[in-house]
């Protein structure tokens, strides 16, 4: 059952020995604060030096580099909306960030992912709606691939966060 491949845990991201970690980034993919600034500090200059030959990324889209000093093989970064109400297609946007970075690891033969909370740091998503959107999206990539994937993490740093993930995912059991 593809549900069971799917887990909450309390971590910090950048410690995490997965194929591929997540970056809520934003759309220079150039660091920033929160778990950006953390990924970036923890990976190293030559994560920066490569994000610079991306040209960027759009909100809603993913993009692949290497991990550099940090334990995961890749670094998959995906900017997520901000909040602006819930008028502003905030919901699809966070959702085809998930789908998005399913479809980049799945391409790249990934089979341990890790997710932060997409959008629900200082971009002001609501956590309960996000964690929704985010289980949603990842268990119909899991269902539509149920071979591609041994084990995909949904990382929390702060227990609201945690709660939030526990009961959506709890929600569909």
């Amino acid at each position: 059952m593809v549900i069971n491949k799917v887990s909450v845990v309390s971590a910090d991201i950048t410690s995490l020995g997965v194929d591929a970690i997540v970056n809520a980034a934003n759309s220079s993919l150039c660091g920033g604060g929160g778990v950006d600034g953390a990924i970036h500090c923890a990976a190293g200059p030559r994560l920066l030096q490569e994000c610079q030959t991306l040209m960027g990324c759009e909100t809603g889209q993913s993009k692949i580099t290497g991990a550099y000093d940090l334990p995961a093989r890749f670094v998959i970064h995906t900017v997520g909306p901000v909040w602006q109400g819930g008028d502003c297609r905030e919901a699809e946007l966070l959702a085809s960030c998930y789908r998005t970075s399913m479809a980049l690891a799945r391409e790249h033969d990934l089979k341990t992912v890790a997710f932060p909370a997409i959008s629900c740091g200082v971009y002001g998503f609501p956590i309960r709606s996000a964690a929704k959107i985010a289980v949603a999206e990842i268990l119909n990539a899991l269902e539509s691939h149920p071979d591609a994937f041994e084990a995909i993490y949904l990382v929390s740093w702060e227990d609201e966060v945690h709660v939030a993930l526990s009961e959506a995912l709890q929600g569909v059991r």
